[in-house]
């Protein structure tokens, strides 16, 4: 395989156009059209991660982090950053990085985490908005059945655990081709009315372009008309965080106790405990301190996150615990997660898990 075509298959398990509008994700190092040797798959990529890669034969890394997120204006080595980016490309080693794109995804980071913790009836705590598109096309009856199919092919007329949605309409169209014009139904110059079908079909927006070449390839007609509209639904697939229940709910302490020993933390820095048992559980891998609120309204006892600040503690007010397990500790599983995912799909080179702790925190 080259390159492209393992990006294709990440971008498969989690579309970049749904990383956060801030991050930096796709490759950033190397040629999409070097065939693989091997991939190493890492949370962080640093000039130790680097030094693996080419111990084990890799010349792609699959990070969960980029290691460029702002604009690089000189490659001197001066700093970690620059080095690791010399030494990647001086190697001919190819950098992939899918950080935010695979936290927006409802089988991503934090499914991950809540998976651990073992949270059951899950949903996206943050939900996605402006991700779901409408298509509305209209078709000879005729060859309805033909255009509808091309579309589900396309990944159009999916709804949570439902395909082949559609909702369709019999009604009559009408056109006048001019001098240039072929139609395929009807004379040139005159009008024409034709019983038609109007097909809805509801698609993530990631799939547009594949979903519009199949309904042109599909359609009969020299002209298709059709209009595409973004919906206000939220999208209970996508988007950030996760919020879950235990099977059995546990004193606050204890279930604290249970996360450190789980994500192996060097200590868990938390707010007030309210002495109230906890069953609701809201998680948001790495940095979640905009989330607080959303962790609130919706009804949990505890939100598990990162990187929480002196004054974020404040904004608990007694009404749910917050806990900070660690940036790292929080997405260390991520690098099993594209792992599981990637070695279902490909046999034709190794798979390797970086063995190399990229976590900067140390505790004593």
């Amino acid at each position: 395989m080259i390159i492209q075509e393992v990006i294709d298959l990440i971008e498969e398990f989690a579309p970049t156009p749904y990383a956060e509008d801030f991050d930096n994700v796709g490759l950033l190092v190397g040629d999409p059209r070097e065939k693989v040797s091997g991939a190493l798959i890492t949370l962080d990529t640093l000039e130790a991660t680097i030094d693996e890669a080419i111990a084990k034969k890799c010349n792609l890394v699959i990070s969960f982090h980029p290691i460029i997120f702002t604009g690089l204006k000189k490659l001197t080595g001066r700093n970690y950053v620059e080095r690791t980016v010399l030494k990647a490309i001086k190697n001919d080693i190819a950098i992939y990085a899918i950080h935010t794109a695979l936290d927006n995804q409802y089988k991503g980071v934090n499914d991950m985490i809540s998976e651990k913790i073992g949270l059951k009836n899950r949903e996206i705590l943050i939900p996605r908005k402006d991700s779901i598109k409408k298509l509305i096309t209209f078709v000879p009856g005729r060859e309805a059945d033909n255009v509808r199919e091309a579309l589900f092919q396309a990944g159009a007329g999916s709804i949570g655990n439902y395909d082949n949605c559609s909702f369709n309409i019999t009604g009559k169209g009408s056109f006048k081709g001019n001098e240039n014009s072929n139609p395929v139904v009807g004379e040139r110059g005159k009008i024409h009315y034709e019983e038609e079908i109007q097909i809805g079909v509801t698609y993530p927006s990631h799939l547009e372009s594949k979903i519009l070449k199949n309904l042109f390839k599909a359609h009969p007609y020299e002209e298709v008309a059709y209009e595409t509209h973004t919906l206000d639904n939220i999208n209970q697939h996508l988007g950030m965080g996760m919020i879950g229940e235990l099977e059995t709910e546990m004193h606050e302490e204890a279930f604290l106790n249970k996360i450190k020993t789980i994500f192996n933390s060097g200590c868990i820095r938390h707010s007030k405990l309210l002495q109230k048992p906890i069953k609701k559980v809201a998680v948001l891998g790495g940095s979640g301190a905009f989330a607080i609120n959303n962790a609130k309204a919706a009804g949990a006892d505890i939100f598990i996150t990162a990187d929480l600040k002196y004054h974020d503690f404040y904004k608990a007010e007694e009404k749910l615990v917050l806990a900070d397990i660690g940036h790292y500790e929080s997405e260390q599983f991520t690098k099993n997660l594209l792992y599981s995912f990637l070695s279902k799909k490909i046999s034709s080179f190794a798979l390797i898990l970086a063995d190399t702790n990229t976590n900067p925190i140390h505790y004593l």
